[in-house]
């Protein structure tokens, strides 16, 4: 009841859409009882001889069609303007559902497959449709036919009426216990479904490795389990309604059964007449029909509702990075930067920062070294909050960072990422991406920066190139070299590198590298690097060791300490 509620809150926008399909409902369902009446009607006609049974069933037969036609108006209006607020909420729950993502904390993503998260946009949003054109209508109709037919029955026949709701106990009991096991047979489903689809996108992904590694039979395999495992959830979910249904419809047909022996019975003593019975017959078709169609709704109820809990599911999610109520506003930037006391950890028992201190002047370089996994790329994401920090803090111009806007801080940030990612767009689009209101003209100098020009101009359509998802088209030293035009575009007073230039050969990258040094000059930078080579010019090199600071100093200062950076350098050096 809560989810339904929830729906329908969220969907208040088309209220009105709603409303009117659901008065089309009302008045359809009202319609139908006329049909019934009719034959009743006639049936009396010609029982009783009636001399003006052909003028008047000429008028019930007019009446009749011009029923007939509003309730063909009817179904259209339920139909279309239920689909219409249907819809359209579907496309609003998934635009709320991708927008709540985007804020999330990367610490989310963790363990978290893309292809899964994309199924709950795509496969489970979509089942609040279900909700909204259908399961609810369809409760309004069956409630509404139900009361309606059985005060008319109650009309016709006391002793009959009484007879056709013997079976009533029995059928709302099969429903109850029906959607007792239902729902979390259609809550595997959804899981499954949302797996099978996360996997799927990790090998379409990753199809590359999967052919150098001749890992076809082994991933054929492991989808085939996957897809095999929803289809017998799928099954499992279904299979209690192939029982349900036949059932239904059985215990129905008991009630009419006895409502004939006992109206034969009851006509024979003269105390109903054919009329009554023929239609009492007819109603009782309606009568049943509820509770019969009651399993075709719960089915779809409780599928939607398996859905909607995984898209609410996430909506509800509270992310591990909160802004505050009425954030700083981080304007007119110096880029002094500093690290107080800083402790962090992914993994409670594998500390990756622990005590860290670190300043870092305006328009200083302070390259980030030491071996794989000292929490260099770490320090880059805490500057960013892409996570927060377990103690201690993080300042930029003496603000805290957790005082501040997460919009501004990450305006006042330009990094280079590790893993170069680029949108299956152009190459102007995907520079571009980082300012959407730079010129042509800075874009392309941008790219003459980052030594880019010259290859981009050697491309097919030039700018104007699409390299493909992932920017498959395009080597990995050309995607490094454009995501370093992105950043560069982006002027901001601090700049991560992280590992900015390592798919780039010697050459290349020394070349970027002069040009680096001239952009580094009038802003904050931070280098992380494996290649000492390229952070020789640094104002100060950090030496991580796995929870915090080795040793700190330009690069002779470190080579003469002869400690960990010497270590690092002779190992490079030979």
């Amino acid at each position: 009841m809560n989810v339904c509620l929830r729906v329908l809150k969220g969907a208040k926008k088309y209220w009105i859409y709603i409303f009117v399909g659901m008065i089309s409902v009302i008045i359809s369902t009202l319609l139908q009882l006329y049909s019934p009446w009719v034959i009743r009607e006639l049936t009396a006609l010609a029982t009783n001889g009636d001399s003006e049974i052909a003028s008047k069933s000429l008028g019930m037969g007019l009446t009749l069609l011009a029923t007939y036609v509003m309730m063909w108006v009817c179904s259209f209006t339920r139909g279309y303007f239920t689909h219409y607020a249907a819809y359209h909420y579907v496309a609003d729950l998934r635009t709320d559902l991708y927008n709540k993502m985007q804020h999330l904390s990367m610490e989310y993503y963790n363990d978290k497959q893309t292809g899964n998260l994309a199924s709950r946009i795509m496969n489970d949003v979509v089942n609040t449709e279900l909700l909204i054109a259908h399961a609810i209508p369809d409760l309004i109709v069956n409630a509404l036919t139900f009361l309606s037919v059985a005060i008319i029955l109650f009309l016709i026949n006391v002793k009959l009426a009484f007879i056709s709701i013997i079976a009533i106990p029995f059928l709302m009991a099969a429903n109850v216990g029906y959607s007792k096991y239902v729902l979390p047979q259609w809550r595997l489903n959804q899981e499954a479904l949302g797996d099978l689809s996360g996997a799927l996108h990790d090998n379409l992904s990753g199809m590359k490795e999967i052919q150098v590694f001749n890992q076809q039979d082994y991933e054929t395999k492991k989808i085939a389990k996957l897809a095999r495992r929803q289809t017998n959830a799928f099954l499992n979910a279904t299979k209690m309604g192939e029982l349900f249904h036949p059932s239904i419809v059985f215990l129905s047909s008991i009630g009419s059964v006895a409502v004939i022996i006992y109206g034969g019975y009851l006509n024979s003593i003269g105390e109903v007449s054919i009329a009554d019975i023929v239609g009492f017959i007819m109603y009782l078709t309606l009568f049943y029909q509820p509770i019969t169609n009651l399993s075709t709704v719960n089915e779809n109820l409780n599928n939607a509702i398996a859905g909607c809990e995984r898209v609410f599911e996430v909506i509800d999610e509270v992310s591990s990075v909160q802004e505050k109520l009425n954030p700083i506003e981080l304007n007119n930037v110096k880029g002094a930067v500093e690290f107080c006391n800083l402790t962090f950890h992914y993994n409670p028992v594998l500390p990756v920062l622990s005590g860290l201190n670190l300043k870092i002047k305006p328009g200083q370089t302070v390259a980030l070294v030491g071996t794989t996994g000292v929490g260099k790329t770490t320090i880059a994401s805490l500057l960013n909050r892409f996570y927060d920090p377990i103690e201690g803090e993080i300042r930029v111009d003496g603000i805290n960072i957790r005082d501040v806007s997460l919009k501004s801080l990450r305006e006042n940030v330009s990094m280079v990422l590790q893993d170069t990612f680029l949108f299956n767009s152009t190459v102007y689009d995907n520079i571009a991406y980082s300012c959407k209101n730079a010129s042509r003209k800075e874009v392309i100098e941008a790219s003459k920066a980052a030594n880019a020009h010259g290859f981009i101009e050697t491309l097919e359509n030039g700018y104007e190139t699409i390299i493909g998802e992932r920017g498959v088209r395009l080597s990995g030293g050309q995607k490094q070299r454009i995501s370093i035009a992105r950043a560069l575009l982006r002027n901001a007073p601090i700049l991560i590198l992280d590992e900015a230039t390592s798919s780039l050969d010697s050459k290349t990258e020394m070349e970027i590298q002069k040009s680096l040094e001239y952009l580094f000059k009038g802003r904050t930078t931070l280098v992380i690097a494996h290649r000492l080579s390229t952070i020789y010019s640094a104002d100060k090199i950090v030496v991580l060791d796995g929870t915090g600071i080795a040793e700190q100093g330009t690069h002779d200062e470190l080579l003469k300490k002869g400690g960990s950076y010497a270590d690092l350098y002779s190992m490079q050096d030979s």
